[in-house]
């Protein structure tokens, strides 16, 4: 069974053995699904940040010591009350103290089932955030020029998600690549061309080279450990003759989260869609918006192959080089996010479903239409950037849970 360490607060007079026997029937309940631990507020720095931690409030007359250990506490806030011992009113002003603080604050009670189930959401939301903490991301070059609202504080991140960046020049890549020979790629080219639907522009050659960079940027997501990567691309063009296109959808393909343009705001997006729904995202541009009948096109040049039921390989479309993917999404429901802001403290989210995959000359390799169930005036009006992310599946509902109790601005 999963432990759950409840943070107790308890009237002095309380002890852990007549904290058992005051809310026995809450400790039986609670005791069906979960090993329970009772811990004292002074012992939260000893506690192991991924075992689940809840506050149990469990009398009255706890507010001033709630209020001393606030800093320390897990958030987004849960409080867990039976009732017993005035504990729902110590609850109520704490949780009134807790929003005077802009902290979200909620109250678990009610019966056996309600409390089983509001936990077992908090474990989940728990979970996710935890997925986040101490991530690792590499960030190879500078955002691109263009992208001129796309920009992360680092440190306003760490406090928030716990995700740590890391500065990588593009001139490690180059002198990288220049030490990989066209032999260490032969052989995964040839299988990324055999399994591919058509290879339209690029040559064998072409796809040797994009995957001789792939190699290089696994390697240093190795090196330096990285969970997740960002790569300023047009960047790399000119040094290495390729784009980075076949190298994301590899490294996205192996669970490495990768995102290009150096967009830091979408790589996140897609390292917390993978925290909540366990699915790799398509990182796209919206390329065209019909109002009139809540419908949207988007593409990019990139995909991972996974995501894909069919491949062709292309060119990348702006630079008309290097290798592409032209990628088939299969029918269904879809989700499209995005979370951004300079403090990633802001979000869209909309279910969809896939209307048609199409093959226009003018936009980016892989494209898709789009019926919203939200309004796509969002785009025009109310837009966090430009890029956002595409996931197979309705999540949508849980994506915008999970934001919400982390205190993100929804913009629609």
């Amino acid at each position: 069974m999963n432990k759950l360490n409840l943070i107790t607060f308890a009237s002095e007079l309380n002890k852990q053995g007549s904290i058992r026997a005051s809310h026995q029937e809450l400790f039986t309940t609670l005791e069906k699904e979960y090993v329970v631990n009772i811990i004292e507020p002074k012992q939260l720095e000893t506690l192991q940040t991924d075992d689940l931690q809840l506050v149990f409030i469990s009398s009255g007359g706890v507010e001033f010591s709630f209020k001393s250990h606030y800093d320390k506490l897990p958030k987004p806030l849960f409080l867990l009350t039976d009732g017993l011992q005035n504990s729902l009113a110590a609850s109520l002003e704490i949780n009134t103290w807790a929003r005077q603080q802009g902290e979200p604050c909620h109250i678990i009670h009610g019966n056996s089932e309600t409390i089983l189930k509001e936990i077992g959401d908090y474990q989940n939301l728990y979970r996710y955030k935890r997925q986040l903490h101490g991530k690792s991301v590499g960030v190879i070059g500078e955002p691109s020029a263009w992208l001129i609202a796309s920009g992360v504080n680092y440190l306003e991140a760490k406090n928030r998600w716990g995700v740590e960046f890391v500065d990588i020049l593009l001139d490690d890549v180059n002198h990288e690549f220049d030490k990989i020979t066209n032999q260490e790629a032969e052989n995964g080219a040839d299988i990324f061309i055999k399994e591919a639907h058509h290879c339209k522009e690029p040559n064998r050659d072409d796809v040797i080279k994009a995957y001789r960079l792939y190699k290089v940027i696994r390697n240093i997501c190795i090196l330096h450990k990285l969970d997740a990567i960002t790569i300023q691309c047009f960047g790399l063009i000119p040094t290495t003759g390729t784009t980075g296109c076949l190298a994301l959808a590899l490294l996205n393909d192996e669970g490495f989260i990768a995102g290009c343009e150096g967009d830091l705001q979408t790589l996140f997006t897609l390292m917390a869609v993978k925290a909540i729904t366990g699915q790799t995202g398509f990182m796209c541009n919206p390329s065209q918006i019909d109002s009139t009948t809540n419908t949207m096109l988007i593409a990019h040049c990139t995909i991972g192959l996974k995501q894909t039921t069919e491949y062709t390989i292309r060119t990348h479309f702006e630079s008309e080089s290097g290798v592409a993917v032209q990628g088939t999404l299969p029918a269904g429901e879809f989700t499209l996010i995005k979370c951004g802001g300079n403090k990633l403290d802001e979000y869209f989210v909309s279910s969809a479903k896939l209307i048609e995959n199409t093959d226009f000359n003018n936009v980016c390799r892989t494209q898709v239409r789009l019926q919203l169930d939200e309004s796509v005036n969002y785009f025009l009006n109310n837009p966090i950037g430009n890029h956002h992310v595409l996931i197979h599946g309705n999540y949508a509902e849980q994506i915008d849970r999970f934001f919400h109790e982390n205190q993100l601005t929804r913009m629609r």
